[in-house]
């Protein structure tokens, strides 16, 4: 079956849909049953799709959970009230004090102040290394070094990294792999084919797709998942059957979202590659993004984000740029239907490996407006942009 099939069939059983075409929503805390061998009963299976209690799930979030596992290719899927909470407590499941942690320096900021400001009082040590490291990481390696973490491309550099090689110096450790695929998607990259042990999502982005559901979820294979499954529990982690049901209707519709956005995000990047006023483009399919050869290899499309650095800015510039502009809104998200800027001036700060002195970087999130559209709001947005520059 096709991807874009599975995504349209997957997590619709029955059970699920009860002769409709969605799963309905199902909302419970509490569930009651008619005898004690029922109770006991669904206290044995609670692990395996069986109402228990609402913080283990209704058939909502059964259907969802069914769907995103089936898409990733895993043994199981766990949900989360956001992305960052599926990254945090994945992290958490795994790592205990005395635990060494390396961490990919292009990594989404919020994931950044978790490894400095929470896993450190835990006594969880975190050590950078370069995105593009391939299997040179096994030198970074140290006795209790007990997982990596991956986000490939990273979320505002687009640095594409060397799974398979990393992965492979990984498992002669015995070493836990963990990736941030919200890029990816499952549609475009699927992580556990690759080895990986555990992919994240942050489905807020392109599952939910329309800017209006919170939800993180984590994938993992059959090793793994029993912990994740119970620690995520143990944690308080779940979600609403609203949004799970929102979150499965995005998901239906995520193949022909990510078609539009792709290829309005080509036509865009291309559009700012012959810009004076642009450095270089920094997307993934481009033959100048760092990594572009571990994306044409390993993924089967791209989407609606990436970034450009410009030649030179003022802060004043900078700011005249972003809000004369009336298609792209200002947002510290992406993934739905609208587009997005953001303005990334402070590099350096975001780096501890590899450091960054290119520029300022902007990131856009190409929605599913018309392209042209985007062009040209760009293009006036540039146009004041210079002028402030030639009056400094």
């Amino acid at each position: 079956m096709k991807k874009q099939t599975q995504i349209v069939a997957s997590g619709r059983k029955k059970q699920y849909t009860h002769g409709v075409v969605n799963p309905v929503v199902q909302r419970a805390s509490t569930v009651v049953f008619e005898t004690m061998d029922e109770l006991q009963a669904a206290a044995k299976e609670r692990h395996n799709r069986t109402l228990f209690y609402g913080r283990r799930g209704t058939t909502t979030h059964f259907a969802l959970q069914d769907a995103v596992a089936e898409l990733e290719g895993g043994a199981g899927c766990a949900l989360f009230p956001c992305g960052a909470a599926a990254i945090a407590q994945t992290l958490l499941c795994f790592l205990k004090a005395g635990d060494h942690l390396l961490m990919v320096d292009s990594v989404y900021e919020p994931t950044r102040d978790l490894c400095e400001k929470i896993l450190t009082r835990y006594g969880i040590e975190t050590t950078y290394y370069d995105p593009l490291i391939g299997a040179e990481i096994e030198k970074e390696f140290k006795d209790n070094t007990r997982m990596i973490f991956l986000e490939s491309p990273g979320s505002i550099t687009m640095e594409v990294q060397d799974v398979p090689a990393i992965v492979s110096a990984a498992s002669k450790r015995n070493i836990l792999t963990v990736l941030d695929n919200t890029y990816g998607n499952g549609l475009h990259f699927r992580p556990l084919e690759f080895g990986i042990d555990i992919s994240v999502q942050a489905a807020t982005k392109y599952i939910v797709g329309h800017s209006d559901v919170m939800m993180g979820v984590a994938v993992a294979n059959e090793k793994y998942w029993p912990t994740l499954r119970e620690h995520a529990y143990l944690l308080g982690q779940c979600t609403s059957a609203d949004d799970a049901y929102l979150a499965l209707r995005g998901l239906r519709t995520m193949s022909v979202r990510l078609d539009q956005h792709e290829r309005s995000a080509l036509k865009v990047a291309n559009w700012l590659k012959a810009h004076p006023l642009v450095d270089h483009v920094r997307h993934p399919t481009f033959e100048t993004c760092p990594g572009h050869e571990y994306f044409k290899r390993d993924f089967d499309g791209s989407n609606g984000l990436f970034s450009f650095v410009l030649t030179q800015s003022t802060p004043e510039a900078l700011k005249v740029l972003v809000e004369s502009l009336h298609h792209f809104k200002m947002g510290f998200s992406w993934g739905g239907y609208e587009s997005l800027i953001t303005v990334n001036a402070n590099m350096p700060a975001l780096r501890s490996k590899t450091g960054w002195s290119k520029g300022t970087v902007i990131r856009l999130h190409i929605g599913l407006e018309d392209s042209d559209d985007l062009i040209n709001d760009l293009e006036q947005g540039l146009v004041k942009f210079e002028e402030v520059l030639q009056r400094s």
